[in-house]
């Protein structure tokens, strides 16, 4: 017997939502839900292809791991995939991994408990006790280089302090304590800029920025929690000990405990004893303690099997909520936002939360009006949890749902087996300026200065109808336009013009079809080789695709025959949009790996952007101002100031040619 036809629609619903929910919190940092709710989500699909292994596709969301890749770093291939944690919100779950553990096991282990840094996660390598490399996460197997940056961080070791390691690699987590974070803010708010809303996120930030003296300034700091290869020891409470020895920071706060009513009762010890430290926790790291039972154990393509979190219950607050607003997305959601009484929860004040859907109002029983107890679950992300009736006055109000888009006034309807309802005029105004924005954003067609602001001018103005308009703005249209000028008109419409010769994958993803992410985007180009191909494709064709099913085959079909799409396309096609799939190089030798480059003045063979991405492919790093830790400034006609500098520094100046020479392009 096959799979019964609801579990397969059930799974691509989940898939669906998950993907999306990983679009906002990845890629637009900006989420819709708890990390609870969407590790439930993530739980269930998880069973369900347990359950049903023919089910399980590659670009699952089961099958990935982690952060999305962000550029400006060298890539960095992990040899042992820096996995994530499974996560536990209770005294029962945590019994029943232990219980999981005991039955594979066949004998109760020893745990460490540690405490669960809220951090950024990296790697760091050792070659004959000198650090060589540290790497962010990234997916999990390909990460950044960013090791200019955490040599930055005064509590990691440039030189091991004993000899019992001499290549090593261990793991991590970066973290700002509460107080720099406060600080750090402080001067952001005085100049204008944006605060980050909480440490991870102030950590996280830091540790990309393209210049090391800046990085120096956040006053990062790191705890080593793990060592990746090679394990010298039996257990990790003896590894942990030898690493302190060698001179990493390991946390202070760990336990080895022999038995699972020591590891609950050590974990719930520090639920109110969390403000007590200088930086945040967000919960306990349960592990077991012995390698070869840790081998035993082994891992899922995500996680360990072997080690746990126990999270903290998320903070709580009491407000009203006032009204709720309507917002429309890129694909057509219309989504309630709850409108509430300022409040502060965690440190941060808090007016909007999520209210998911129409079913989440009638589960929770919301009405306007009502006290609500409101979280950030994870610390971060706010959410309205439940009313409290005890406190109604008769006056409050039922939630309606709008019977016409809030944006465009034509009317919504929720499709059968839908949690969403949807309006589907596609010129409505707020999906118009949505799709805009994805199309020109960094994992899409990566326009340079195309941000929300600016579209919002553009479609305000009625320069612009949709994305395919883009290609034939003129930059005397875009100069007029408020805080832009001609320096700001020249140079997006250079970014645009660049955008032409992307590969076909950014094109693909970029188009905005619904089910269609990045991985699934890729896989399509090398499928199809051309845009043109793509768009002939059947659905039995599609769905014969590894990673594709039967709803995402719909889905693009379905975007193929809608005539508002190929007009769009036209214009694609007539501006001169590469629609073919362009094979990527192979990987080769790296001969500038670990060096960092600065460029300044006009080059005569390549444009700055051209001469950027070939440091990058060769293994180098580019970044925009000299510092002690820039290798090779390469200099053009009219240089400016960064010679200067370069001079005083004493920095390594080449010119044109001899960086030629050293990429191997000298004629």
């Amino acid at each position: 017997m096959g799979v019964p036809k609801e579990i397969v629609e059930k799974v691509e619903k989940l898939r669906k939502e998950i993907r999306y929910h990983d679009y906002r919190y990845y890629v637009l940092n900006d989420p819709v839900i708890s990390d609870y709710e969407y590790d439930m989500l993530v739980k269930e699909l998880r069973e369900l292809e347990e359950k049903y292994p023919e089910l399980v596709t590659p670009d699952s969301p089961t099958q990935r791991i982690g952060d999305q890749i962000v550029g400006g770093f060298p890539e960095v291939e992990h040899k042992i995939p820096m996995l994530s944690l499974d996560n536990t919100y209770s005294r029962e779950e945590l019994l029943e991994w232990h219980k999981r553990v005991v039955r594979e096991l066949g004998e109760e282990p020893e745990y460490v408990v540690e405490l669960k840094i809220d951090g950024f996660a990296i790697s760091l390598e050792y070659r004959d006790g000198k650090l060589f490399r540290a790497s962010t996460r990234g997916n999990g197997y390909i990460g950044e280089d960013v090791t200019p940056n955490v040599k930055t961080i005064k509590s990691v070791p440039l030189v091991l302090l004993t000899d019992e390691f001499k290549d090593i690699e261990v793991r991590g987590e970066i973290y700002m304590t509460k107080e720099a974070w406060r600080k750090l803010n402080e001067e952001r708010a005085k100049r204008g800029e944006p605060i980050f809303a909480n440490p991870r996120n102030a950590a996280s930030g830091s540790i990309k920025l393209l210049d090391p003296k800046e990085v120096a300034k956040r006053k990062l700091d790191i705890f080593i929690h793990s060592v990746a290869e090679p394990v010298k020891y039996d257990k990790h409470w003896d590894m942990l000990q030898a690493l302190k020895r060698a001179g990493f920071k390991v946390n202070p706060h760990m336990k080895l405990c022999k038995s699972i009513d020591e590891v609950l009762e050590y974990c719930e010890s520090w639920i109110p004893r969390r403000d007590e430290l200088e930086y945040e926790f967000d919960g306990m790291v349960v592990k077991v303690n012995s390698f070869e039972q840790q081998k035993k154990l082994g891992a899922t393509a995500k996680a360990p099997r072997w080690a746990i979190a126990y999270k903290f219950p998320a903070r709580q607050a009491t407000t009203r909520l006032i009204d709720v607003k309507w917002q429309v997305g890129r694909t057509g959601v219309v989504t309630p936002v709850a409108v509430l009484e300022p409040v502060q929860v965690g440190g941060v004040t808090i007016s909007r939360a999520t209210l998911h859907n129409e079913d989440e109002i009638r589960k929770k029983g919301l009405k306007i009006g009502d006290w609500v107890f409101v979280e950030r679950a994870g610390d971060v992300i706010p959410e309205v949890v439940k009313p409290i009736p005890e406190k109604r006055t008769g006056e409050e109000r039922e939630i309606e749902v709008p019977k016409v888009c809030p944006v465009c006034g034509q009317p919504i309807h929720r499709p059968p087996g839908e949690a969403y309802w949807r309006c589907e005029n596609v010129r409505c105004p707020a999906q118009v300026r949505a799709r805009i924005v994805h199309f020109a954003s960094r994992n899409a067609m990566d326009i340079e200065g195309l941000g929300e602001k600016v579209v919002d001018l553009l479609v305000g103005r009625k320069l612009i109808q949709d994305f395919g308009d883009l290609y034939y703005l003129k930059a005397e249209q875009i100069a007029i336009l408020p805080q832009m000028g001609k320096k700001s008109a020249y140079n997006l419409i250079r970014a645009i013009e660049k955008s032409k010769q992307n590969n076909l994958d950014r094109l693909i993803f970029a188009l905005g079809i619904r089910n269609v992410g990045k991985e699934t985007a890729r896989l399509l180009a090398q499928r199809f080789k051309s845009l043109d191909n793509l768009m002939k494709a059947r659905i039995d064709e599609l769905s014969t695709i590894s990673g594709i099913g039967p709803v995402v085959a719909q889905s693009i079909y379905d975007y193929f025959r809608n005539e508002e799409n190929l007009k769009v396309i036209k214009k694609l096609r007539r501006a001169g949009v590469n629609f073919e799939w362009k094979e990527e190089v192979k990987k080769g030798p790296k001969p500038l790996l670990g060096k960092t480059f600065v460029f300044t003045g006009e080059l005569e063979s390549y444009t700055r952007e051209e001469a950027q991405r070939k440091v990058i492919e060769l293994g180098g790093r580019v970044t925009s101002s000299v510092s002690r830790l820039t290798d090779y400034v390469v200099v053009g006609k009219n240089p400016g100031s960064k010679y200067q500098k370069a001079l005083k520094l004493g920095i390594k100046i080449i010119n044109e040619e001899e960086f030629k020479k050293m990429i191997g392009e000298s004629s």
